[in-house]
């Protein structure tokens, strides 16, 4: 017998006992917004498509409104759908939901010891220093920028060296922008080739596929059985285990030739910071959340850019005249011998709209990690407990007719007025909102630009097929969608 049977089995044992035993559990649900009518214990898993799960959600959304209840599992969630929902709770009522739901599949590995998924003051404490210190190493500055620009260069490098053959970018993309945080976090960049760095990228690669997997998503939900059965979580934990690894030796050599006054990095400035705190017996800044805050850091760094700028390829193959459009852009603005820089974007409202509109329509992240009631509250008509999970479903937000004219067609005049000057809509949402949102805002809008920028101004993509040929559409993977694997040739321009 499969383990999934086995894990099926054990569900329905314990379902039809709650059944029987748990009548109570139904006590209370009148509250809450209507939603799919949940069984005890698996709640709504059933009429959610584990390899389409916002497509799920979409089809609830669309039935029952822009606010609903939602079990996965035994754990309730009120999905926040549309963009005057998800901005009346996560900016108008921001300190409400500013608390994180819980993560088993990270805070099982990570004990609390970081800041994206811990709360209280330890998670405030950690967030603004990770953001201070990232911002004291050039994050959103000019030195962050040189260091994009000096990255992007290697991979243009590398493009040139394909002659124009058919590759699949996703090896290039993931180790090059990679680099860019490796800079800041370890003082250091690896050569594309580096085993040791490339062993670093699949582990974050693997374990983040092995979350949007069945046994992920189910571990999600059931944690409590789970840890104790076998299934991809297993190597997933090991995975995170050989990135803490890779920190924690990183560290030790940081340690041996540290000099207090002359951080070289983010983890000189995390162990500085632990030296100066060494006799408070309260702080929360030790060698446990150093290992973790750095992994939080680097993990959340590693796909999310390179995702976008794949899909942005894609799109670009599929409408050649929106190609030639930023192209043309680029060489009337940038022209073809000096490199792409921030100062550039506010010249160019046609590419700033295209990027926009690739993550609008990429929609990489379209379900915003769960936030917390920070406190008892009242919101939609409802009132709410403290502690209530609420999960923003951004795809709501990006692809709604209200927000977006003809929101499922790839088009830049979404972000551009009558006379073409670049209009931001106030619904977009990629990297969420309110008290929560991606620290790495600032870094991956620089690195976005420059290197759509670069990488165009360069070659022009072509895909082995017919424009009408190339398949855009995402694949759909619990938390993130993703493009599907694909190759093209980069033609030198």
């Amino acid at each position: 017998m499969e383990i999934w049977e086995v894990v099926i089995l054990i569900l329905l044992f314990l379902m039809s006992c709650l059944i029987v035993m748990k009548r109570e559990w139904w006590k209370g649900k009148e509250h809450f917004p209507p939603g799919p009518p949940p069984l005890p214990f698996i709640g709504n898993i059933l009429q959610i498509h584990f390899k389409d799960v916002v497509n799920s959600l979409m089809k609830m959304h669309k039935k029952y409104g822009s606010l609903y209840t939602l079990y996965l599992g035994p754990q309730r969630h009120v999905v926040l759908c549309s963009y005057e929902t998800i901005k009346a709770a996560l900016i108008d009522q921001g300190d409400a939901f500013a608390d994180r739901g819980h993560y088993p599949l990270f805070s099982d590995f990570t004990k609390g010891n970081e800041f994206a998924f811990t709360n209280g003051e330890k998670g405030k404490q950690l967030r603004r220093f990770a953001m201070s210190t990232m911002g004291q190493f050039g994050i959103g500055k000019s030195t962050a920028e040189q260091r994009i620009q000096e990255e992007v260069e290697y991979l243009i490098k590398y493009f040139r060296e394909t002659k124009g053959a058919p590759v699949d970018p996703e090896f290039y993309m993931s180790r090059s922008l990679s680099n860019v945080i490796s800079s800041t976090l370890f003082g250091t960049r690896f050569e594309y080739e580096d085993k040791e760095f490339e062993k670093l990228i699949h582990c974050v690669q693997d374990a983040l596929q092995a979350m949007s997997s069945t046994g992920g998503i189910l571990y999600h939900m059931f944690p409590g059985i789970l840890r104790w059965l076998p299934g991809p979580h297993v190597q997933m934990f090991k995975n995170f285990k050989q990135v803490g690894d890779f920190i924690s030796e990183r560290a030790k050599k940081n340690q041996e030739t540290l000099d207090l006054n002359c951080p070289r990095d983010f983890i000189d400035s995390f162990l500085i910071k632990m030296e100066q705190e060494k006799n408070n017996p309260s702080t929360f800044f030790n060698w446990d959340t150093l290992i973790m805050t750095t992994f939080d850091v680097f993990c959340a760094s590693v796909e999310s850019c390179s995702t976008t700028l794949r899909f942005g390829f894609i799109y670009m193959m599929k409408n050649p005249r929106i190609q030639e459009n930023v192209q043309e852009e680029i060489d009337r603005v940038i022209g073809r011998n000096q490199s792409p820089s921030i100062e550039h974007k506010n010249q160019m409202p046609y590419t700033k709209a295209v990027i926009h509109e690739i993550q609008r329509f990429g929609d990489v992240i379209p379900l915003s990690l769960t936030r917390a009631a920070t406190k008892d509250i009242e919101f939609g008509g409802y009132k709410f407990p403290k502690g209530t999970h609420f999960t923003p479903l951004l795809t709501s937000v990006h692809f709604n007719p209200a927000q977006y004219k003809n929101p499922d067609i790839f088009d830049p005049a979404n972000f551009l007025d009558e006379n073409g000057c670049f209009k931001l809509n106030p619904s977009f949402m990629p990297f969420s909102a309110g008290k929560r949102i991606c620290p790495g805002e600032h870094l991956s809008v620089m690195e976005l630009f420059i290197y759509f920028t670069t990488i165009l101004q360069n070659f022009t993509l072509k895909p082995l097929t017919i424009p009408e040929e190339v398949d855009a559409r995402p694949i759909g993977v619990f938390l993130a969608n993703v493009p599907r694997p694909f190759k093209f040739s980069l033609i030198p321009r």
